[in-house]
């Protein structure tokens, strides 16, 4: 948080450059005349920033190597084009005569300009500074230009893009003193918000730039207010440590300078309790029933339509994305035969990985009777005896599994060159795999089990930080997770700490990381990481993996990153709908509060969103982790699909009328969304040593196995989220006294939202029916008593349509309303008659209405807008599904999507 600058300004000539936290080095070299770099000092701005670039980055004292070079970030305006400008301004006029500029170019849709030219501020407009009508626009260089000192607070340089409808960028743009400019005070940035667990330290790197004589400017840290004692390990250093004596709010701050030329910036800190000791107890998904009017439909798509498209595909020769037979080229050259080479991406391998779980999970699903459950069953059950033995036969003899490295001699194994080779995403897939087919099995089919323990064991043995061992780490991390499941997994089956070495090993790769870039969240150590940057996938994935090491180890600094790239994600970069990843960066996060509504909210990030979520609910036993994930659950994650289970979308945005598509190019989410959506037991419930935890109110018959010594079945009654009642029967193996833990559910966890009216918590509870007192603990309603087989819950949840609104730092979201009925975000589409530019007043009458027969029965939200024309809402998942049957009446693959478009947030002004 910037702090009023303190401008006492005198004019003496700048002579020396020094610039904290960047190499001085870096930000002189290349300097055609020496002179100071007058940019250090002034704000930047620009008609446009594209959400994948930073403004701060035209001034950030950096010398690119070359014009592709954006390692330490770049400014740019894609995808516009004609003219944009960039400009900095000063509080005090600066005199120049010369300006350098290196220009970004990508190869891709960011292109040097076709021309340039700078102006300056002569008081009442921009004028040209003459001899400086046309500036270089050569790559990899610095353009310089010199002229007649001019005195000026505020250059311009305008840029026009290229005749091929590229659009522009700066790596960087120095203005270079005359020698007769003030003396300016050092510019602070500060550092980002974050939250520390009591008793951890938080890491501060605050930069300072400035143009001095001589030596650095003085810095110091400091308190400016907080509940308790702040201790810094070099309170001196712009880069140090803090500690904390007490939980609360604080505002620490930077200040740099000296005398009257001095600047400051300030840091949030929130200070929290530690969570409990030991995490909550994983329901691991096993057999299950599913009663329930939505789920039946929604897991039938999925078993009888989706999963074994996903296997067609999969199984298919030519499959250019590469599948099953990249597994069986493997095993061929493994025995000594002739083998072609992987076909696809090198992480081909993830979505059969992905698809093996899925079917698994298929299986323990009770078809109940329904023929075409079980047929289609019968036939996945094949597909598994036919894969596992094709898969198994991949893996070489020390273990290790990924075909694109077995297949090409020029792939070796861990190299840093090769940290795009997905080794750890492929690997972490099988792992997960592994341990689905173990539960569907009960252990008696442990093939899948025991490579994927020897798989691990083989990259035990040769990463770590022994003698012998090496660093490294993937670019993309998924094996983090899978090492803590797994690992997890493997304690729970075998004792002994047996997957102890899994855990470590997942720590180990997670602190390689640092020196690299915000892509792949390997800019700084993860312990440091405070902000959600990046490829969404990559982070949430990196996150619930810091999340279950944090867990499994109680590491302070861990505990502290995971608990600020929460806060950071669901309190500035999280979607209504519980999607994440606005697709400003590279299908990742834009900055802090943008939230465009033509987001990427790729179908994967939100199965990582979901799994990070999860496993903070586990850490911290809060509902409202629950809350979350049952959000992202019902709305950005079950709609991917189709009703028919036939087509998916990759991204998810809150605004389109593209319809979905039997495949993708990149189809890592094919498996990704059936075993996160059928997952159900694992969702649905988790222990502790003494009760149990309603965690989803899904109609179902599920086993917690091991609740204070016996296996409980629970079964709910609901039709939920279509209305509130709900009905549990605890089955007891034998009468146990045990607490039962029922989420209190709250519709607004992010700060970002508001809705009314109230719609949270729980109305009535009664025991065997008789009403009963409750406490809230956490987020859950406790009842603790002694269970016996037949005792029966009954609770109800308020619902009624709500209006959600967002705060104003949203610019995307300023006059729109969202509306929403329990965990279900609604939408509106043109196919229905809506207006999507409409305008529904904030007092209209909102009402619901059951309706059987459209989009395989839904509550419809009905209302009016301002024109007196209806408006009818469904709810998002249902989105883009309605598509004119063919003539012919045979039963195809949709391609067509629904009818005009959708959207989520509507026009209230």
């Amino acid at each position: 948080m910037k702090t009023a600058r303190l401008l006492s300004l005198i004019g003496v000539t700048i002579t020396a450059l020094v610039v904290l936290a960047v190499s001085v080095a870096d930000a002189q070299e290349g300097s055609i005349s020496g002179a100071a770099n007058l940019a250090l000092v002034a704000e930047p701005s620009a008609s446009y920033t594209s959400g994948d670039t930073k403004v701060s980055a035209l001034n950030d004292g950096i010398r690119p190597r070359r014009s592709a070079d954006r390692r330490r970030g770049s400014y740019g305006n894609w995808n516009r084009t004609g003219t944009q400008w960039v400009q900095y301004e000063w509080p005090k006029a600066i005199s120049t005569d010369k300006m350098e500029v290196y220009w970004w170019a990508d190869g891709q849709g960011v292109h040097p300009p076709k021309a340039s030219r700078l102006l300056y501020w002569d008081g009442d407009k921009f004028a040209p500074v003459p001899g400086a009508e046309r500036v270089g626009v050569e790559r990899d260089r610095f353009n310089m230009v010199g002229f007649d000192p001019i005195e000026t607070t505020k250059l311009r340089l305008e840029i026009d893009s290229d005749d091929a409808g590229n659009s522009t960028g700066i790596l960087e743009w120095r203005v270079l003193d005359s020698g007769s400019s003030p003396k300016f005070p050092p510019m602070v940035e500060g550092d980002i918000d974050r939250i520390v667990m009591l008793g951890g330290k938080t890491y501060l790197n605050a930069k300072v730039k400035t143009l001095a004589q001589g030596d650095s400017p003085q810095v110091a840290w400091s308190k400016v207010s907080g509940p308790g004692e702040v201790e810094f390990a070099d309170a001196n250093a712009s880069e140090t440590t803090a500690t904390f004596s007490e939980v609360g709010d604080y505002v620490l701050r930077m200040t740099a300078g000296k005398g009257d030329l001095t600047d400051s910036a300030d840091v949030n800190v929130t200070v929290e309790s530690l969570p409990p000791t030991d995490p909550l107890g994983v329901v691991y998904t096993k057999r299950y029933k599913i009663d329930s009017p939505l789920w039946n439909h929604r897991a039938k798509a999925i078993i009888c339509d989706w999963i074994p498209h996903c296997v067609e595909r999969i199984d298919r020769d030519d499959l250019p994305e590469g599948g099953i037979n990249n597994f069986d080229e493997a095993a061929k050259k493994l025995a000594g035969l002739p083998a072609e080479r992987h076909r696809g991406y090198v992480f081909a391998n993830a979505w059969v990985h992905q698809t093996i779980e899925s079917i698994c999970i298929a299986l323990m699903v009770d078809p109940q009777g329904d023929a075409e459950i079980a047929a289609t069953q019968a036939d996945l059950k094949e597909t598994l005896e036919d894969w596992i033995p094709r898969i198994l036969a991949a893996q070489e003899p020390d273990g290790y599994l990924q075909t694109a490295f077995t297949l090409n001699d020029r792939m070796n194994r861990w190299t840093p060159q090769n940290r795009t080779g997905h080794e750890g995403y492929t690997a972490g897939y099988f792992l997960e795999s592994a341990i689905n087919h173990y539960t569907l099995t009960n252990g008696a089919d442990r093939r899948l089990y025991d490579a994927a323990k020897k798989l691990a064991d083989c990259w035990v043995a040769n990463i770590g930080p022994e003698e012998g061992k090496q660093p490294w780490y993937d670019e993309h991390q998924q094996m983090e997770q899978g090492l803590v499941r797994f690992g997890r997994f493997v304690n729970d089956m075998e004792g002994n700490g047996a997957g102890d070495d899994y855990i470590t090993l997942a720590k180990f790769l997670l602190d390689c990381r640092g020196g690299g870039a915000e892509y792949d969240q390997s800019h700084v150590p993860v312990q440091q990481q405070y902000e959600a940057v990046g490829h969404a996938v990559r982070a949430v994935y990196s996150y619930s993996g810091m999340a279950d090491v944090a867990t499994e180890t109680g590491d302070l600094d861990y505990r502290s990153a995971v608990m600020s790239l929460w806060d950071n994600i669901v309190n500035k970069k999280y979607y209504v709908t519980g999607g994440i990843g606005s697709g400003e960066t590279s299908e990742g996060f834009g900055p802090n509060y943008s939230l465009r509504n033509n987001s990427y909210c790729e179908s994967c990030s939100s199965c990582g969103q979901i799994f990070f979520q999860y496993k903070m609910n586990l850490s911290y036993h809060d509902a409202k982790y629950v809350d979350l994930y049952e959000e992202t659950f019902y709305n950005a994650l079950l709609g991917s699909l189709d009703l028919p289970g036939e087509n998916f979308y990759y991204q998810n945005p809150l605004a389109s009328g593209a319809p979905r598509y039997p495949w993708h190019g990149c189809p890592c989410c094919v498996g990704n969304i059936p075993r996160t959506l059928l997952m159900l037991p694992t969702w649905t419930y988790v222990k502790d040593d003494n009760g149990i935890y309603v965690n989803f109110f899904i109609g179902s018959t599920i086993q917690v196995e091991d609740v204070d010594g016996t296996d409980v079945e629970m079964v709910q009654e609901t039709d939920y989220p279509w209305s509130g009642g709900v009905k549990i029967t605890v089955n007891p193996e034998q009468e146990k006294s045990f607490a039962v833990r029922i989420r209190s559910p709250q519709r607004s966890v992010s700060t970002l939202y508001t809705s009314a009216p109230e719609a949270d918590g729980i109305e009535s509870v009664s025991v065997n029916g008789t009403p009963v007192e409750t406490k809230i603990e956490n987020g859950y309603l406790v009842m603790d008593r002694a269970w016996k087989r037949g005792d029966t819950i009954e609770f109800a949840l308020p619902m009624t349509p709500q209006r959600v609104k967002c705060v104003d730092l949203v610019e995307a979201n300023r006059g729109r309303v969202a509306l929403r009925y329990g965990p279900l975000v609604y939408n509106i589409e043109a196919v229905d008659g809506n207006n999507l530019n409409g305008v529904l007043p904030p007092d209209a009458e909102l009402t619901t209405e059951w309706r059987p027969d459209l989009l395989d029965g839904v509550v419809v939200i009905k209302g009016e807008f301002a024109d007196g024309s209806p408006l009818l809402a469904i709810p998002n998942y249902a989105r883009n599904n309605r598509i004119p049957e063919p003539e012919d009446g045979e039963r195809r693959r949709r391609r067509r999507g629904g009818g005009g478009g959708s959207i989520v947030w509507i026009r209230d002004r």
